[in-house]
C-alpha cells in the first residue's frame, strides 16, 4: 500500500530508534519498525486495529 501517509510514533520513544511508527491510509492503519523503514508495513483495516487497540485497553491479552 503506497498512500499511507501521517507517519508518528509515541512520545515515549527512546532516541535509540528501538520502536514501531503508525501511519494511516483510507480505512486502514499501518505499523512499521522504526530500525529498518524499507522492510515495510503491517496493515491493518481501520476497524481491525480500533478492536485490538479496545482489547488491549480491556486487558485482554497478555503482554
Amino acid at each position: 500500500m503506497d498512500n499511507i501517509t501521517g507517519w508518528h510514533k509515541s512520545s515515549f520513544s527512546e532516541p535509540s530508534g528501538n520502536c514501531v511508527e503508525v501511519g494511516y491510509a483510507p480505512g486502514h492503519v499501518a505499523v512499521r519498525d522504526t530500525k529498518d523503514r524499507s522492510k515495510g508495513a503491517h496493515v491493518f483495516t481501520a476497524d481491525a486495529w480500533t478492536s485490538f487497540l479496545s482489547n488491549v485497553r480491556d486487558g485482554k491479552f497478555e503482554l
